[in-house]
């Protein structure tokens, strides 16, 4: 399964990265952080009126392998900030998806969006990392986190003021993340076993969201119209990744987006 292996290679990779740079010493550049960059409340900022836009910085996946070659991600970002998304995703998972911290940590000085560290969180280590490198956002996919990771992870977030999606894929997930106290959803339209997608997924999990609880539809949505059955469903946000990353003119793509989600 896809889904397995993305997570022993980010325990492969956690293993290093904490030789090079210990749990203490990425616990203090949170707490700098956690003192010197503004609360943002994503979960209220969702609920204003409007489908918000979470475009996504993305250079590979492991269902489409390469997407660019080209990846000038400052570039992008700020095409992305000046065309008035609500939030950039920014993928850090370097195995599968060619991302990078430091992409997380560029962007961040030069914009104000809130930042998305988009990545398989399966240790307080990468949270810390997450603070640490201007991350206002984090995502607890619960198909890889037991309970009590969940509400701990969860409690972590909150304590360094970062906002959690926690997403999930079927109805025993939805549950899941209610339980542990989620305040934003995501829906991910793509099943991590196999990497198939079902937009109808999201339409179908979103009956089982109470009202007060941010709901994201991620993955499949390659075109504007594709937004319209999710704002008429009353999503709050959406993610695109692909298709975004595809547009000669990724600007004017987000535009066409805004127009059918803010419409």
């Amino acid at each position: 399964m896809i889904l397995d292996d993305l997570v022993a290679a980010t325990k492969r990779r956690l293993k290093i990265e904490k030789q090079t740079n210990s749990l203490k010493a990425v616990q203090q550049c949170a707490k700098v952080a956690l003192k010197t960059l503004p609360a943002i409340d994503f979960a209220a900022q969702l609920k204003q009126p409007g489908l918000h836009i979470i475009g996504e910085l993305k250079q590979a996946s492991p269902s489409k392998g390469q997407i660019v070659t080209d990846f000038p991600y400052i570039a992008i970002a700020k095409a992305y900030d000046e065309a008035g998304v609500d939030a950039i995703s920014i993928l850090t998972e370097p195995a599968y998806f060619k991302g990078s911290l430091t992409y997380l940590d560029k962007v961040s000085k030069i914009t104000k969006r809130p930042l998305l560290r988009k990545d398989f969180t399966i240790d307080p280590y990468m949270i810390y990392q997450a603070k640490a490198n201007g991350a206002a956002i984090i995502l607890l996919i619960v198909a890889i986190l037991d309970d009590q990771q969940l509400k701990d992870y969860l409690q972590l977030a909150h304590d360094l003021q970062l906002n959690a999606i926690v997403e999930v894929h079927n109805e025993a997930e939805v549950k899941r993340a209610l339980a542990a106290g989620a305040k934003i959803i995501g829906i991910n339209n793509r099943n991590l076993k196999n990497f198939t997608v079902n937009v109808a997924n999201s339409l179908q999990l979103k009956n089982l969201i109470p009202a007060d609880v941010a709901v994201i539809a991620e993955s499949g949505l390659k075109k504007p119209a594709d937004l319209i059955p999710l704002k008429q469903a009353g999503f709050d946000g959406i993610l695109i990744g692909e298709a975004l990353m595809r547009a000669e003119d990724k600007a004017k793509m987000v535009q066409q987006f805004k127009e059918v989600a803010y419409g």
